[in-house]
């Protein structure tokens, strides 16, 4: 399950572990004009884990789901 909420400055997206095994930590998903970030708590220390990636990294991220093992780099249109 997720939800999508916009907010002033940023969409925000809530992905939610459903799943009947060993279920995972709710994961955030903050999309803003320049960058987005990915938080998750971590119950071992109970810290919110944070990465930011900016929106290169994020269209890189996105191919590299469809492609196989190798080295790439995406050509700017």
């Amino acid at each position: 399950m997720f939800t999508i909420e916009h907010d002033f400055d940023a969409t925000v997206i809530t992905l939610v572990d459903e799943g009947q095994h060993h279920l995972e930590e709710d994961v955030t998903i903050q999309a803003f004009a320049e960058c987005i970030t990915i938080e998750q708590l971590d119950p071992r220390t109970d810290t919110v884990m944070k990465i930011t990636l900016s929106m290169t990294q994020l269209k890189e991220l996105a191919a590299a789901l469809d492609l196989p093992e190798g080295v790439y780099r995406l050509s700017k249109p």
